[in-house]
């Protein structure tokens, strides 16, 4: 009895941690959330996005059933104004970030790179400026990475050729300068490449 006793009290404590840890993950979420809500002008998240709601039930939040963290973020349309903070990076199950026909502006921050799971980056249709960030090539699981109709300047960065699992490719009406990368022509998976209503010469690879 004393041995099962102390399975059972073991087994207990582990379970205890389990939800700790779970609890602590989720609250990481929501203040990576609450950080993005105080960055943006009033709107329709400012009354939404509440600690006194679950984050999941958040309007434009998909969390996972199987680890309960924020999968998916999809802030599209929704008429926001503001920039994107560091806290970004916290999310760190984040597969989908979809932020496109908003007036976003500033940079988009280098802590996205500490998103390993995202799959998909839709910025379009913002006020985003400088170069296209270099760290992207950093994700080795983006499928889709849209940036089109934005102030993007500068060249192409020859790193997006890492992003070996790369499928949609769309940087159109930019302001986007120089050759297109020969390196874009090692992604085997691609099978939209826009670069139109830009300012490229040279060749196409």
């Amino acid at each position: 009895m004393g041995r099962s006793s102390t399975l059972l009290f073991f087994l207990i404590i582990f379970i205890l941690l389990l939800l700790h840890a779970n609890a602590n993950n989720i609250s990481t979420d929501e203040a990576a959330l609450l950080a993005l809500k105080s960055h943006i002008s009033n709107n329709i998240i400012a009354t939404n996005w509440s600690s006194s709601v679950p984050v999941c039930s958040w309007i434009g939040i998909t969390c996972s059933s199987r680890h309960h963290r924020v999968t998916a973020l999809d802030i599209s349309s929704m008429q926001l104004h503001g920039t994107i903070p560091p806290s970004i990076g916290n999310l760190s199950f984040l597969s989908s970030l979809d932020i496109s026909n908003n007036t976003f502006h500033g940079d988009l921050p280098v802590e996205l790179a500490r998103l390993q799971r995202l799959k998909l980056i839709d910025v379009s249709d913002n006020n985003f400026t400088g170069p296209i960030p270099s760290f992207l090539s950093l994700l080795p699981n983006l499928h889709s990475l849209i940036l089109l109709r934005n102030q993007f300047s500068g060249e192409i960065p020859s790193s997006l050729s890492n992003l070996t699992k790369l499928q949609e490719l769309v940087l159109d009406r930019n302001f986007l300068e120089g050759e297109i990368p020969r390196e874009i022509d090692d992604l085997r998976y691609l099978t939209i490449l826009d670069l139109q209503f830009n300012h490229l010469s040279g060749y196409i690879p």
